[in-house]
């Protein structure tokens, strides 16, 4: 009895070790990659988070930024990293839900290859132009982009962004033709259209806010069914005649597969808590953010229901790309 008595015992402790150890993570430094250059909306919210999640941590949370290929570069450190949770990315609809219908290789398998903890922020894409264009409406932009005759060019974030995949959208329902220019972030496509060295873009709004109200961009629309309080004032597509120009820009942490379910966990709980810190929820709404936060349950369907619902619009445009 009492042999077996001290074997239930340690049994019980085996049982509760990962969660004991998870109690105890991080015991080293935690890196957060973002796959976007710094001034973009990711990087706003990773080191927003960032610096609340130290002090829960008890441990430096180094943000690196790893722009390029379409966010692909930043999320493919993720994926191969040890998968002990101390290497987070933030991730958006891009490289994760888009990407497995445009591009014939990946360096990763979103699905396979990493796990999401949760959704930080989600936002609509608004439709924001060059101030000097003569159209303040989507009515008189579809005018002027029609005159053009398909010499408009537009910005995007990236190739197979959320930003470029919302335009693509637009340009197929409004029968309208145009020439891409992807930049490596929301920064200097923003720039590029503030110059006019591009028309357009869709984007989130805290990269072009500086722009809009420094008088050298304008915003048209907002690609949401419902209109977040700080872009109350402008119209939906649906308003504007186009109810399938509809999408979200969403963004969240994951990590590599592997990672104890325990420690997943504890970055969810972690990373929740700071979401609805006000301090942090002010910042973020004043950035035109909705916080969203919930359980990698809810974080995993969102991203299967986008990738299924982009997957047919990607295959339906027939968008294929290069790296």
């Amino acid at each position: 009895m009492h042999r077996r008595h001290l074997l239930s015992i340690a049994a019980a402790l085996l049982a509760l070790s990962p969660f004991a150890r998870a109690q105890n993570w991080p015991t080293k430094p935690v890196k957060i990659v973002v796959p976007a250059p710094a001034g973009s909306s990711l990087d706003v919210i990773a080191r927003l988070l960032g610096d609340k999640l130290k002090d829960r941590w008890a441990q430096p949370v180094v943000v690196e930024n790893r722009p390029g290929a379409g966010g692909m570069l930043g999320m493919d450190v993720a994926a191969k990293a040890p998968p002990d949770g101390t290497t987070i990315a933030i991730g958006f609809n891009g490289p994760i839900a888009f990407a497995p219908f445009m591009y014939r290789r990946m360096p990763y398998d979103p699905a396979k290859d990493l796990i999401p903890v949760v959704m930080t922020t989600s936002q609509p894409n608004v439709l924001a132009v060059n101030a000097a264009l003569p159209v303040k409406s989507l009515k008189e932009f579809i005018a002027w982009a029609r005159e053009k005759n398909g010499k408009m060019n537009y910005a995007s974030i990236g190739q197979g962004s959320s930003s470029h995949l919302t335009m693509e959208l637009f340009l197929a329902e409004a029968a309208l033709t145009a020439t891409h220019v992807p930049f490596n972030g929301s920064p200097p496509a923003a720039l590029s259209v503030a110059q006019g060295d591009t028309d357009a873009l869709f984007a989130v709004a805290p990269a072009l806010l500086p722009h809009v109200k420094n008088g050298k961009m304008r915003f048209i629309a907002v690609s949401s069914e419902q209109r977040p309080e700080s872009l109350h004032e402008l119209p939906t597509f649906g308003q504007a005649g186009l109810p399938k120009v509809e999408s979200l820009a969403w963004n969240g942490f994951f990590v590599a597969a592997g990672t104890p379910d325990a420690v997943v966990q504890k970055i969810n709980a972690d990373v929740n808590a700071a979401l609805h810190d006000p301090a942090v929820k002010t910042v973020l709404d004043n950035q035109g953010l909705s916080v969203v936060g919930g359980s990698p349950a809810d974080f995993r369907k969102t991203v299967e229901a986008d990738t299924k619902r982009w997957g047919a619009i990607i295959n339906k445009i027939g968008l294929k790309l290069e790296q």
